[in-house]
C-alpha cells in the first residue's frame, strides 16, 4: 500500500509542476536582425525582457536603430483585462489575450481608439519568440514588421 500511495504522490507532484509551469515567454530575448522583417526604420539590435508577478506581466524593451539612436518602454499587461501604460508611450492601454500557452494577442489603445496589433508566439520548443506588429511601433512610425528574438 505504501509503494501505491508514493507512486501516486510522485504521479501528482509531476503532473502538477507541469500544471503550473512558468508562461515561455519569461525571460530575455535578443532580436534576431536578420531573420527579422521591417516596414521603414530597420533595427540593428534590440532586447526584450518579460517578468511577471501575481498575473502581472512586465515587458521591458530596448531597440537600437540604424542611425544608432536608442528606444526603451516598458509594458504591462494582464490576461483578458486593459491595463493603463504610462503617459506618453505609443499607447494609454493594453489589452492581452491568451491564445495558448505560447501564443498571446494584444491591442494597443490610444484615447479608445485601437493604434496597433500585436501576435506573440513562442516556438514549440522555447527557442524563438516571434513578434508580428500591425499599427503604431516603438520607433513612432506606423507599419507592419515581425520581429524574430532569440532566447538568451
Amino acid at each position: 500500500m505504501k509503494k501505491i500511495l508514493s507512486l501516486f504522490t510522485i504521479v501528482t507532484l509531476l503532473s502538477a509542476g507541469t500544471a503550473f509551469a512558468a508562461d515561455p515567454v519569461l525571460g530575455t530575448w535578443k532580436l534576431n536582425v536578420e531573420k527579422s522583417k521591417f516596414s521603414g526604420t530597420r533595427l540593428t539590435a534590440g532586447t526584450r525582457v518579460y517578468s511577471e508577478s501575481k498575473g502581472l506581466y512586465t515587458l521591458e524593451q530596448k531597440s537600437t536603430a540604424a542611425d544608432g539612436k536608442e528606444v526603451s518602454s516598458k509594458t504591462t499587461y494582464r490576461e483578458n483585462k486593459e491595463e493603463k501604460q504610462a503617459p506618453g508611450g505609443i499607447s494609454d492601454v493594453t489589452l492581452a489575450k491568451k491564445i495558448d500557452a505560447n501564443t498571446w494577442d494584444f491591442e494597443l489603445k490610444k484615447d479608445g481608439k485601437v493604434v496597433g496589433r500585436v501576435h506573440r508566439t513562442v516556438s514549440a520548443d522555447g527557442k524563438t519568440l516571434t513578434v508580428h506588429n500591425k499599427g503604431v511601433k516603438l520607433s513612432g512610425g506606423e507599419g507592419d514588421e515581425t520581429l524574430v528574438f532569440d532566447k538568451q
